[in-house]
């Protein structure tokens, strides 16, 4: 569905992607883990379009995601729910998710949709007509994947949904995360909390400093005595 070849990013002077490559597979949990600053939350806003590689390639669905702005990648049916939710903080709940359909014109699907994220998040629907910006941090991260869903996205990109939150509100929204891939949408997680992120990967790439340093199945890297100790607690 997605695949990275030899990517490289700049800021300015700063190589921040050097070289990167990996793939993900329809209907896959793809997590990358690995320390602040290794280049995850770099990743996840260069396949979305907020940032241009200097060089390689980036293919998604067979299309060439390399020079697309970021308004045709959300018309390609992929989504990002960026790092700190990015809700429209002026704006009502419901209309947080009016915008996420903004493409749309299928007035009964979108319907259909908004009862669905309701239905994923019933915190949501009781907060439908408060402002979005009074919410909680957990309450914030429900509507930021909800407005995501809005656009019906095939592949989902979540930057750090769980930073911030109390481990109940963790568990909760890795919950919806696994609802959502069941439903059908493939997903490339970016997570701080490494052993959530590959209790619920079916694969993962380790980064660190702008390179991926391992790969293999969630439960290889769980096993692995270098990622225990890099990322899980352990000696």
């Amino acid at each position: 569905m997605l695949e990275l070849e030899n990517v490289h990013v700049y800021y300015g002077a700063i190589h921040a992607l050097k070289g990167i490559a990996f793939r993900v597979d329809e209907g896959e949990i793809v997590t990358l883990i690995g320390s602040n600053g290794a280049g995850k939350s770099t990743t996840l806003n260069t396949i979305s379009g907020l940032l241009r590689p200097k060089e390689g390639a980036m293919t998604y669905l067979g299309k060439d995601l390399t020079a697309a702005g970021a308004p045709d990648i959300v018309r390609m049916k992929l989504s990002h729910v960026p790092e700190g939710r990015r809700i429209f903080a002026n704006m009502t709940v419901r209309e947080n998710l009016d915008l996420g359909a903004y493409q749309r014109r299928d007035a009964q699907g979108i319907k259909a949709d908004i009862a669905h994220v309701f239905e994923l998040f019933p915190r949501l629907w009781e907060r439908r007509a408060q402002v979005a910006g009074t919410l909680s941090g957990g309450e914030q991260q429900m509507l930021a994947i909800g407005r995501a869903i809005m656009s019906q996205p095939r592949l989902l990109l979540l930057d750090e949904p769980s930073m911030g939150l109390a481990p109940i509100l963790v568990q909760q929204i890795f919950d919806i995360i696994r609802a959502i891939n069941r439903e059908g949408t493939t997903i490339l997680l970016v997570e701080q909390n490494a052993r959530m992120a590959l209790s619920v990967a079916d694969r993962a790439y380790v980064l660190e400093t702008g390179r991926i340093v391992l790969s293999g199945s969630a439960g290889e890297l769980m096993n692995s005595p270098e990622v225990s100790k890099a990322y899980l607690g352990g000696r």
